[in-house]
């Protein structure tokens, strides 16, 4: 849309900047030295397992524990006598005798007999006898509690579990319902049987947790296994866009370009000058797209993905420089460029609000998480705050923000994000009144805030993108390349599954996608006749990616298997594409 030089008329259009690019290869990885000399790393052989037998074909799986992990799955999955027969067939138990007859007295309560198991099992480590042997006990003490047995319970508090030295605050907190039964439902078990068995099934639980996996198995280890596999499957896709319950166990994970909306499905034509900015609402039920012509589209999204206009908004004098929607999606706002704020009712496209300042002119606009508040940014360098009935609450002054500048506020409502130079973003606590920045080198010419406002990706004048951690200490990630800026303000966005992908508009007519985290490019996707000055990707379909362009058009993207079948190519300004582009 409008120009970054900051004391200019707004204007799409800018000047060459005469500073040379700095290069930066995409997806650079860093690896940090190993502390410790190389000696250090040779000093002890590594430990072997002998001859012991090993399944599969690296090698690594053991025999014995793979066949123990597989029983205690059947075992978990309600499949008892599978789990026996698999013992029985391979000769290996799932726990070994002692283990076996220490999960049993649990099960019965025999909370003594336990104990005794528990100090011949063979642990080496006395404080896990000890925090193991207060967990039983402990049970012991709120179950005889449950009988009605109290000087038993004291008796079991006083020479069983104090004696242990550990945990004294617990110890406590056990006194307590001495005094006041009525607190242990507070701290402890109920006094209905049903609870007391579904207790002894947690305490196994947690025993489980605190003892070594060689002695017992943690619950849902095969699960916890399986499900890492996948995961680590799934982040090694670059071009993972689909639902993790796609993901199957049968076949290793691994989507291909097809999940990158890389097709034109749509051609809009409604505009009659270039369109600047597009948005897609919250709910990915809508389309917004602002343009030169001074209007405004709103457009609709049906259940099959198709986009149809709903509202053509008319009453800006200037072109209209960026929309942005409301939380619920109810309303919208549209900017003229150094000229007013509106806002519109969605569902009828009436204009409902006109927000100005005599002799000013408002150069963006945003969204309180409340929907009641809304704030724009003033061509005098201030960001102002109204209610949405047009009162105005409150004014920030000072160098807060461009006379062209993007403008976010954090999800909380406590930041406001804006350009307050042509080299630095503000992020100001509303409530602190604590200002940090972001600093480049260049100048920054747009930046768009992710949907966990975690990141913000910074598009600067030397035809790279940026992508900075906000969350903590200020922190830049990574650098995106390969798309064209030399005169326009061109905006990117985050998108896709997960927002794992970046998209960005270009002036070579393209569309460009890449990798969030690698930084790798994926696609430039051709089309477009004219600069491309806005992408939006769909926040809630990740296969649905729309661009806007000076050649007066509004792209949708989708995948390639898709056909969009339609009797007329051609209704209300939107021409159907089948295949190409």
């Amino acid at each position: 849309m409008g120009g970054v030089e900051d004391e200019e008329p707004a204007t799409k259009r800018m000047k060459l900047s005469s500073e040379q690019l700095r290069g930066l290869s995409n997806g650079s990885s860093f690896i940090e030295p190993i502390s410790g000399s190389s000696s250090d790393l040779m000093a002890r052989p590594l430990s072997s397992e002998g001859d012991e037998e090993v399944v599969g074909t690296k090698g690594v799986i053991k025999k014995v524990e793979f066949v123990r992990i597989i029983a205690k799955a059947l075992r978990s999955l309600g499949y008892a006598k599978s789990c026996a027969h698999l013992e029985a067939e391979s000769g290996i138990s799932l726990h070994s005798s002692v283990v076996g007859l220490f999960t049993q007295q649990i099960h019965d309560g025999n909370w003594d007999e336990s104990v005794a198991t528990l100090c011949k099992i063979g642990l080496l480590d006395e404080h896990i006898v000890k925090s193991a042997s207060f967990l039983i006990l402990e049970q012991k003490f709120f179950e005889l509690l449950d009988a009605e047995k109290v000087m038993d319970a004291l008796k079991t508090l006083r020479t069983e579990i104090a004696p242990l030295c550990i945990n004294n605050s617990r110890v406590h907190e056990l006194s307590s319902c001495m005094v006041a039964p009525s607190q242990c439902n507070l701290v402890g078990s109920r006094s209905q049987d049903t609870v007391r068995s579904k207790s002894r099934s947690k305490l196994l639980e947690e025993l489980q947790k605190l003892l070594p996996p060689t002695v017992m198995i943690p619950e849902r280890r095969l699960e916890h296994l399986v499900e890492q596999a996948l995961l680590l499957q799934r982040d090694a896709c670059i071009f993972h866009n689909s639902l993790d319950k796609d993901m199957s166990l049968y076949a290793d994970h691994q989507c291909g370009r097809d999940q990158i909306p890389s097709r034109t499905l749509q051609i809009l034509q409604e505009h009659s000058d270039e369109v600047w900015f597009l948005q897609f609402s919250h709910n990915g039920k809508y389309l917004a797209s602002s343009s030169n012509d001074h209007s405004a589209i709103i457009w609709e999204v049906d259940v099959n993905g198709g986009v149809s206009l709903k509202h053509r908004l008319y009453g800006h004098q200037k072109p209209v420089s960026t929309v942005s929607w409301c939380p619920d999606d109810h309303e919208l706002l549209t900017c003229g460029v150094e000229e007013n704020v509106r806002r519109w009712d969605v569902s009828s496209g009436e204009c409902l609000q006109i927000y100005e300042k005599a002799g000013l002119g408002l150069v963006s606009c945003g969204w309180f998480p409340d929907g009641k508040r809304i704030f724009s940014g003033v061509n005098d360098k201030s960001i102002s705050m109204w209610h949405v009935d047009g009162t105005e609450l409150e004014c920030w002054r000072g160098q807060k923000t461009l006379r062209i500048s993007d403008l976010e506020i954090t999800n909380d409502g406590k930041q406001i994000i804006s350009m307050c130079r042509e080299t630095a973003i503000l992020l100001l606590d509303r409530e602190t009144k604590v200002e940090r920045l972001i600093e480049e080198d260049q100048t920054i010419t747009t930046f768009s805030l992710s949907r966990d406002n975690r990141f913000l990706l910074v598009n600067l004048l030397n035809q790279e993108i940026h992508l900075w951690n906000i969350e903590g200490d200020l922190k830049l990630v990574a650098k995106y390349k390969a798309h064209k800026r030399t005169r326009f303000v061109i905006r990117s966005c985050f998108g896709g599954l997960a927002e794992a992908f970046v998209a960005s508009g270009s002036e070579d007519s393209q569309v460009y996608v890449w990798h969030r985290g690698s930084g790798e490019l994926l696609e430039a996707l051709a089309g477009h006749s004219g600069a491309v000055n806005s992408v939006s990707w769909n926040p809630v379909n990740p296969h649905m990616l729309a661009s806007a362009s000076d050649d007066r058009t509004i792209r949708i993207w989708g995948l390639n298997e898709l056909s969009m079948k339609r009797k007329d190519p051609h209704i209300n300004g939107i021409h159907y594409c089948n295949g190409g582009t």
